[in-house]
């Protein structure tokens, strides 16, 4: 465990532990959950679809394309324990590969217009 204050930025690195430079990596979804064993009712989303939904979320540069470095601030969720577990998903690409998901980058879904 880190232990951190609230409103303390948090810094966190993925490293993908691989022999091949082609590999790189994109952080597609990160959930933060109040408990380690339910990341799918109240949590808190931070990313989704590779799209930042906390405004205090931002990615950092890296040298290495398997390195993906970010930073939130940490928080506390209300009336619970003052644990907070996160999950995230990533999706491993070939480099330079540019119809891959580590190239689409955020994906906004398009809300559908209903009919009358």
């Amino acid at each position: 465990p880190y232990y951190v204050k609230i409103n303390q930025n948090l810094y966190v690195q993925a490293l993908l532990d691989s022999s091949d430079p082609s590999l790189q990596l994109f952080l597609h979804t990160c959930v933060a959950s109040p408990t380690r064993h339910n990341f799918t009712t109240g949590t808190y989303t931070m990313v989704k679809n590779g799209c930042a939904k906390d405004p205090t979320f931002a990615t950092y540069y890296s040298p290495h394309k398997h390195i993906l470095r970010f930073k939130f601030n940490a928080f506390q969720f209300v009336r619970s324990n003052p644990e907070v577990y996160l999950q995230c998903e990533l999706v491993v690409c070939r480099a330079f590969d540019y119809s891959s998901r580590c190239y689409q980058g955020c994906l906004q879904r398009s809300k559908r217009e209903a009919d009358s």
